[in-house]
């Protein structure tokens, strides 16, 4: 789980980049849910909020600056 201390240090682009990173992963674990590969659904729930968590950061960025 990241930590919206360790979020707050990257730029912009390093934001950026770990979320399509993040969302990836979650097309990866939804293919995994609908083929009944994944054992523990939990994952795909703390995925979206670490996606929810970076694009706050990014929005706050781009508003302040």
């Amino acid at each position: 789980m990241l930590k919206v201390k360790d979020l707050r240090a990257m730029t912009i682009d390093e934001l950026n980049a770990k979320l399509i990173e993040k969302k990836k992963e979650q097309f990866n674990l939804r293919v995994q849910q609908s083929t009944g590969q994944l054992q523990n659904s939990a994952v795909i729930r703390n995925v979206r909020r670490e996606i929810a968590k970076i694009n706050t950061l990014i929005a706050e960025r781009k508003k302040n600056s």
